[in-house]
């Protein structure tokens, strides 16, 4: 009895999916919990795991296709990693006899994905040798086929003493090759808020700058004692700047705030996205209720969604809302950057790198850790003086970091 094999179901901010990457081909043995196919959506890429024990009888959706939340990706039948085996044997050992069964019926064993290719090709789908299950003609068959035809004509050339021993390689210095590749479905949807972000709200950006010294000072006397009093929690900076957040979003709520419609919606909470990179792009995983969390609290939650983002195992549930958004740009050598909002947030906070500066204190040069600060913000929701304001405010609590504890 054949298992279908289907998409999960979606959350309600993500619409549909794109079938990323199949693990397994048709006739192929699989384990209970293996891995299958990946499902990559707006957000996240999704694992789709085998319910039982069996062989992948047949895949629905290719590479490429768009799949809808529980729409029916392939089929998993009983058996072991031998059972289509004997077709595959038989037609190696009679190819003659294939050629008939092709002519006979092309649908019966030429995938969809298949015929298309060798359509657009011109390739004889009958002078194909199929490697899938009772012979069937898989998109690998015809894509082998494909190069094949390409590769020939250069064979003969190549066997002229005339011609020339050895091309340039294709991404040789001075080379002008060009290659070109399909967005993926986050980096399209980046680029899709972004544009949105900057066409839908009125932004502007104000900058400011934060002396680091007492927060380096406090995290270089206690780091040793907070990583072992937390089980190898490590302080960072980040915690920081999200406690100082947090207390500042309390005390301007409009910062913390999002329009919907012709309605301001004001969060009782905070929320607090934290930029992460990973090898798909830029994902920003939600601290929840981030204004009840301690600094160990905050620093564990940012080193699971780094480690989550780096393995691609960040769930869509952990990507999903967010009230206001903080971006360390410094992470990489930036000095200075205008973040772009996220909606529908109100407001997202840029952190830079901490450069040594002279300045003037008391009357008297010092040399300081300096860092930019930079708050981009929805003019429709915020005034200039109250982004101004919130920005001090997280200026002042970084420069004197008692003042988090005695929420003063």
């Amino acid at each position: 009895m054949a298992i279908e094999i289907k998409a999960p179901t979606f959350p309600e901010s993500v619409a549909d999916g794109t079938v990323a990457t199949w693990h397994k081909k048709p006739g192929d043995a699989v384990k209970r919990d293996e891995l299958i196919v990946d499902i990559e959506t707006d957000k996240v890429v999704i694992e789709v795991l085998a319910e039982a024990d069996g062989v992948l009888a047949q895949i629905i959706k290719n590479e490429g296709d768009t799949v809808l939340s529980n729409e029916l990706l392939g089929t998993l039948g009983e058996g072991g990693a031998a059972a289509p085996a004997p077709a595959v044997a038989a037609q190696a050992a009679a190819p003659a006899a294939a050629a008939p069964a092709a002519a006979a019926g092309d649908d019966q064993i030429l995938s969809p994905a298949a015929r298309k290719i060798a359509e657009e090709n011109g390739i004889d789908p009958n002078s194909i040798a199929g490697t899938g299950k009772g012979g069937r003609v898989t998109k690998e068959d015809v894509v082998a086929a494909v190069d094949a035809k390409k590769n020939a004509p250069a064979a003969a050339p190549a066997a002229k003493p005339a011609a020339p021993a050895a091309a340039a390689p294709v991404f040789a210095t001075g080379d002008r090759t060009e290659k070109r590749v399909p967005m993926t479905r986050l980096r399209a949807k980046i680029a899709e808020r972004l544009v949105e972000a900057q066409s839908s709200m009125a932004m502007l950006t104000t900058f400011n700058e934060v002396d680091m010294t007492e927060v380096m000072a406090l995290r270089s006397k206690y780091k040793d004692l907070f990583e072992k009093s937390h089980n190898g929690v490590r302080l960072g900076f980040m915690s920081f700047f999200v406690k100082a957040a947090t207390e500042a979003l309390k005390r301007f709520p409009a910062v913390n705030a999002s329009i919907d419609g012709t309605d301001i919606v004001y969060h009782g909470y905070a929320d607090i996205g934290v930029a992460v990179s990973s090898d798909r792009g830029l994902v920003v995983p939600v601290l929840r209720n981030a204004e009840l969390m301690s600094l160990a609290e905050i620093e564990n939650g940012i080193a699971t969604f780094g480690k989550k983002a780096k393995d691609g195992k960040l769930s869509i549930e952990e990507m999903t809302g967010g009230t206001f958004t903080i971006t360390n740009g410094g992470t990489f050598g930036s000095m200075m950057s205008t973040p772009i909002v996220n909606p529908p947030q109100a407001a997202i906070l840029g952190m830079h790198n901490i450069i040594q500066r002279p300045m003037a204190v008391n009357g008297q040069v010092v040399i300081r850790p300096m860092m930019y600060l930079a708050l981009s913000y929805d003019h429709r929701l915020i005034d200039g003086k109250e982004a101004v304001t919130f920005l001090v405010t997280i200026k002042n609590l970084l420069e004197d970091p008692a003042r988090l504890l005695l929420d003063i």
